[in-house]
């Protein structure tokens, strides 16, 4: 088949993805998202699975959008083209999909990177809904969404972090360290690595980041996770002030951090 169907013929206008097992809406897709990288000139292709776990024939749409994070890390979609979008690169293999009940589909879209494109990163969503319904007043809903991002580096596109500062921040509820991360580069980054941190109770435990991504010209709080001794133990208990110590890593980006964190 061929990929005629552009992505500057979607419209799309959500708050955020809907969940995918919403009523009438029972579908999977695989994998969550892309973090791939492709030269100028060059056409990236790849797939994506939609898994229709329902006993009836699921009828989709296809299309893509634009996104971006809102303070609080939540992912905001628009139909809009975002300044700088490479949205206009991208073409899906159809924009409406049948899977039979209980069955799974492949799903082409490829990316014609232009010949003259700059250093940096594409990124857009691919977003599968589920075919409209009609209501009482006439009007049509969709009755579930979800998107699939990518992440597409472009040549030599990189992120640059700055450790900016340590605090610590009540997430979810309790209390816990937060590394401020400053990329100035121009592709996202996800930390990895850990800390050793001891407590001021003398108790010693390891620390991982999440692994939320840092857009480029972003500043984001990265929480710092204590780890559990086994898979059946609670979570450690922090007690403040911690001294931490070790490396944050993205590759190959290294960020040595040995400071004190305490409650403000």
């Amino acid at each position: 088949m061929s990929l005629v169907v552009r992505s500057a013929l979607a419209l799309l206008a959500l708050a955020g993805a809907l969940p995918a097992a919403a009523q009438g809406f029972a579908v999977q897709v695989a994998p969550p998202r892309f973090e791939e990288s492709a030269r100028p000139g060059t056409v990236h292709r790849n797939v994506i699975e939609v898994t229709n776990s329902s006993p009836a024939e699921g009828r989709f749409r296809l299309k893509t959008a634009d996104w971006t994070l809102a303070p609080d890390g939540s992912v905001v979609f628009s139909d809009a083209l975002a300044p700088g979008s490479c949205r206009p690169w991208v073409a899906i293999e159809a924009a409406n999909l049948v899977v039979a009940p209980s069955a799974r589909r492949r799903f082409r879209f490829e990316v014609a990177v232009p010949a003259d494109a700059a250093d940096g990163q594409c990124r857009f969503a691919l977003v599968v809904e589920g075919e409209p319904e009609p209501q009482p007043d006439g009007s049509m809903q969709v009755n579930g969404r979800i998107a699939i991002i990518v992440y597409l580096t472009i040549g030599n596109g990189a992120p640059v972090l700055t450790l900016v500062e340590t605090q610590v921040q009540s997430v979810q509820g309790r209390d816990l360290p937060v590394v401020r991360i400053r990329n100035t580069g121009n592709a996202h980054a996800r930390l990895s690595g850990f800390l050793d941190a001891i407590g001021a109770d003398g108790r010693r435990l390891t620390l991982l980041p999440s692994a939320d991504p840092i857009l480029p010209g972003a500043t984001r709080d990265i929480p710092l996770v204590p780890v559990a001794e086994n898979a059946d133990a609670p979570e450690p208990v922090l007690s403040f002030p911690l001294r931490l110590k070790g490396r944050l890593e993205s590759p190959p980006l290294r960020l040595d951090v040995d400071t004190d964190v305490a409650k403000p």
